[in-house]
């Protein structure tokens, strides 16, 4: 696949690490949110993938811009968008929340984190979210502020991170529970740092508001970094893949609902709370879905997938499309994610794709791969 350069400008936004990472040695980005994602540095992928699972890494993922949702009725506009009963939602947590339409078509996949009774953040990475939220109070005149706060994220992440940002922050962010938050104090402010990351390999992701103490506290890592051979990194598509963790616009996007997409634990239909498209996913559930995301192995050792491509059976039928995937190295196989249509939800169904105008054979598997 050729490469483009990227034309940098005013509608496209840099980010407060974009000079820090040119100088360590970024090669390529990709898009989000209008806002540069690195996507590559010197090291091949699979390199990176490697160093990942073994040492520590810090990524700029700024592109996950903060919708803040404060006011009288921000509680109630944050449920009314989600099919995840909130209603017992704790100060000082991260929830993973599906918002759903009124058609009960998936928006985007958010992780949510509330501040406060009355105030919430949408941590988002890839949609138009914010004119969602605004349209839905103007038209219920509900009583909010709905804006994108001044909250710049980078992200540290690999089994070394707890033993690196203990070295920095103290003993205390090691009793930070997964999906929790607090406020640790680095260069005369405090910081919100989460346990939280897009990766399995257990790390922290920081909120910077003040830039000037987030971008020492960046700094001093990579000072002292080296003992934990810690290097620059982004989101690896080998380890994402992997450790089956969505990508709105990839995997799944706005033609999905939640139940299709693995999602039942946070489709509570039971709850006595309201949200956009409660009878339309009840009416899914009776009736049973028409799709069903699912993992595939192909007997492949490369692939690249720009867009979705089809699946077929060996009589071709239409099985559905691949949606991402990727040579992993512990399975000595391409595998994927694909968007599979009923009848075929059966694992080990046996499909073909063209890759590279070559016929390729693979299976269907249940997730997560591990």
């Amino acid at each position: 696949m050729k490469n483009y350069f990227i034309s940098k400008s005013k509608r496209l936004r840099g980010t407060p690490f974009t000079s820090r990472i040119e100088k360590q040695g970024v090669t390529a980005y990709t898009i989000y949110n209008h806002m540069l994602l690195p996507t590559r540095f010197s090291d091949t992928l699979e390199q990176a993938y490697h160093h990942l699972k073994e040492h520590v890494q810090v990524w700029d993922v700024s592109v996950q811009r903060q919708t803040e949702i404060n006011g009288k009725d921000s509680s109630k506009l944050v449920q009314l968008m989600t099919c995840r009963d909130l209603s017992k939602a704790k100060v000082g947590r991260c929830y993973y929340a599906p918002i759903i339409d009124h058609k009960a078509k998936l928006i985007s996949d958010p992780v949510i984190l509330k501040l406060a009774e009355d105030r919430w953040w949408i941590s988002l990475s890839d949609s138009d979210f914010e004119l969602f939220a605004k349209g839905l109070a103007i038209g219920l005149n509900y009583d909010v502020n709905i804006f994108e706060a001044k909250v710049d994220i980078f992200s540290v992440q690999g089994p070394k991170s707890f033993n690196l940002m203990k070295k920095v922050l103290g003993p205390k962010i090691t009793e930070l529970k997964f999906f929790g938050f607090d406020y640790f104090e680095f260069a005369g402010f405090k910081h919100l740092i989460a346990r939280s990351g897009w990766s399995k390999q257990s790390g922290f992701e920081v909120y910077m508001e003040n830039e000037q103490a987030g971008l020492a506290l960046y700094d001093k890592l990579f000072e002292i970094g080296e003992e934990f051979n810690l290097k620059p990194g982004c989101p690896n598509l080998i380890e994402r893949i992997e450790s089956t963790l969505l990508s709105y616009g990839n995997d799944i996007d706005i033609g999905d609902n939640p139940l299709e997409c693995g999602f039942d634990k946070y489709v509570n239909l039971d709850s006595n709370i309201e949200f956009l498209g409660k009878e339309e996913l009840k009416k899914v559930k009776a009736e049973g879905i028409q799709k069903k995301l699912m993992g595939v192995k192909i007997n492949a050792k490369e692939i690249a997938v720009t867009g979705s491509m089809n699946m077929y059976d060996t009589s071709n039928n239409l099985i559905g499309e691949l949606r991402s995937a990727s040579f992993n190295p512990m399975f000595n196989q391409v595998i994927g994610i694909a968007m599979v249509n009923k009848p075929y939800f059966k694992a080990s169904q046996e499909f073909k794709v063209d890759i590279n105008g070559k016929s390729c054979i693979g299976k269907l598997c249940d997730l997560p791969f591990i």
